[in-house]
Protein backbone atom coordinates (compact mmCIF):
# COMPACT_ATOMS: atom_id res chain seq x y z
CA UNK A 1 0.00 0.00 0.00
CA UNK A 2 1.19 3.28 -1.42
CA UNK A 3 0.88 6.12 1.34
CA UNK A 4 2.80 9.09 -0.39
CA UNK A 5 5.20 9.76 2.90
CA UNK A 6 8.72 10.76 3.13
CA UNK A 7 11.62 10.13 4.68
CA UNK A 8 12.78 13.69 6.47
CA UNK A 9 16.11 13.97 8.23
CA UNK A 10 15.70 15.66 11.26
CA UNK A 11 19.41 15.53 13.11
CA UNK A 12 21.91 14.26 10.27
CA UNK A 13 24.82 14.78 12.73
CA UNK A 14 23.54 12.80 15.82
CA UNK A 15 24.38 8.98 16.19
CA UNK A 16 22.03 7.43 14.79
CA UNK A 17 20.74 9.85 12.34
CA UNK A 18 17.25 11.20 13.88
CA UNK A 19 14.53 10.69 10.70
CA UNK A 20 10.69 10.96 10.39
CA UNK A 21 8.18 9.77 8.08
CA UNK A 22 5.61 12.42 6.90
CA UNK A 23 4.39 14.13 3.99
CA UNK A 24 7.51 17.01 2.94
CA UNK A 25 4.59 19.18 1.14
CA UNK A 26 2.62 19.61 4.00
CA UNK A 27 5.88 20.25 6.36
CA UNK A 28 7.17 23.19 3.78
CA UNK A 29 4.14 24.64 3.89
CA UNK A 30 3.11 24.89 7.43
CA UNK A 31 7.15 25.67 7.83
CA UNK A 32 6.53 29.12 5.36
CA UNK A 33 3.40 29.77 6.96
CA UNK A 34 4.70 29.74 10.69
CA UNK A 35 7.80 32.18 9.36
CA UNK A 36 4.94 34.69 7.85
CA UNK A 37 2.74 34.50 11.06
CA UNK A 38 6.51 35.31 12.72
CA UNK A 39 7.69 37.88 10.51
CA UNK A 40 3.57 39.53 10.77
CA UNK A 41 3.99 39.97 14.38
CA UNK A 42 7.74 41.35 14.50
CA UNK A 43 7.39 45.29 15.37
CA UNK A 44 9.36 47.72 13.74
CA UNK A 45 11.14 50.48 14.77
CA UNK A 46 11.00 53.52 12.69
CA UNK A 47 13.52 56.39 12.91
CA UNK A 48 12.36 59.70 11.86
CA UNK A 49 15.11 62.59 10.78
CA UNK A 50 14.32 66.34 11.76
CA UNK A 51 17.03 68.57 10.33
CA UNK A 52 17.97 72.01 11.07
CA UNK A 53 20.86 74.78 10.87
CA UNK A 54 22.43 76.01 14.01
CA UNK A 55 20.89 79.44 12.82
CA UNK A 56 16.93 78.28 12.53
CA UNK A 57 14.84 80.85 13.65
CA UNK A 58 13.04 79.65 17.04
CA UNK A 59 9.56 79.57 15.62
CA UNK A 60 10.69 77.21 13.05
CA UNK A 61 12.29 74.94 15.96
CA UNK A 62 8.40 75.28 17.32
CA UNK A 63 7.13 73.73 14.63
CA UNK A 64 9.48 71.06 13.68
CA UNK A 65 9.36 70.17 17.11
CA UNK A 66 5.42 69.40 17.13
CA UNK A 67 6.78 67.49 13.89
CA UNK A 68 8.84 65.63 16.17
CA UNK A 69 5.80 65.53 19.31
CA UNK A 70 3.34 63.77 16.98
CA UNK A 71 6.07 61.08 15.46
CA UNK A 72 7.03 60.28 19.02
CA UNK A 73 3.42 59.98 20.41
CA UNK A 74 3.03 57.71 17.34
CA UNK A 75 5.94 55.45 19.05
CA UNK A 76 8.49 56.55 16.38
CA UNK A 77 12.24 57.18 17.18
CA UNK A 78 12.86 60.57 16.36
CA UNK A 79 16.96 61.20 15.15
CA UNK A 80 17.61 65.64 15.71
CA UNK A 81 20.44 67.03 13.19
CA UNK A 82 21.57 69.94 13.52
CA UNK A 83 23.32 70.44 9.97
CA UNK A 84 26.34 72.44 10.33
CA UNK A 85 27.89 74.49 7.10
CA UNK A 86 30.66 76.69 6.37
CA UNK A 87 32.46 78.49 9.47
CA UNK A 88 30.23 77.14 11.94
CA UNK A 89 32.12 74.70 12.88
CA UNK A 90 33.97 77.19 14.92
CA UNK A 91 31.18 78.03 16.94
CA UNK A 92 29.66 74.85 18.45
CA UNK A 93 28.29 77.19 21.40
CA UNK A 94 25.55 78.46 18.79
CA UNK A 95 24.90 74.83 17.64
CA UNK A 96 25.01 73.48 21.09
CA UNK A 97 22.87 76.00 22.39
CA UNK A 98 20.18 75.50 19.04
CA UNK A 99 20.07 71.90 20.01
CA UNK A 100 19.52 72.48 23.90
CA UNK A 101 16.32 74.48 22.66
CA UNK A 102 14.98 71.93 20.42
CA UNK A 103 15.76 69.30 23.34
CA UNK A 104 13.99 71.52 25.87
CA UNK A 105 10.79 71.86 23.47
CA UNK A 106 10.36 67.87 23.47
CA UNK A 107 11.22 66.94 26.90
CA UNK A 108 8.08 66.04 27.97
CA UNK A 109 7.54 63.59 25.34
CA UNK A 110 11.13 62.22 24.57
CA UNK A 111 13.82 60.67 26.46
CA UNK A 112 17.78 61.25 25.06
CA UNK A 113 18.99 57.58 23.82
CA UNK A 114 22.81 58.96 23.46
CA UNK A 115 24.40 61.99 24.41
CA UNK A 116 24.73 64.40 21.02
CA UNK A 117 27.62 63.83 19.01
CA UNK A 118 29.38 65.08 16.00
CA UNK A 119 29.38 62.75 12.61
CA UNK A 120 30.59 65.03 10.00
CA UNK A 121 28.41 67.62 9.38
CA UNK A 122 25.53 66.81 12.05
CA UNK A 123 25.32 67.31 15.75
CA UNK A 124 22.73 64.64 16.37
CA UNK A 125 21.15 62.88 18.76
CA UNK A 126 18.58 60.01 18.56
CA UNK A 127 15.17 60.50 20.90
CA UNK A 128 13.02 57.71 22.22
CA UNK A 129 9.32 57.97 22.95
CA UNK A 130 8.44 58.31 26.88
CA UNK A 131 6.38 54.75 27.97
Amino acid sequence: MEMQLDLYCVSPQAHPPVCKILNYGKFKFDKAKKEREAKKNQKKTVVKEIRFTATTDKHDLETKAKASIKFLQDGMKVKVAVFIKGRMMQRMDIVKQTLTYFLDLVKDYSVIEKQPELLGKDYYVVLNPKK
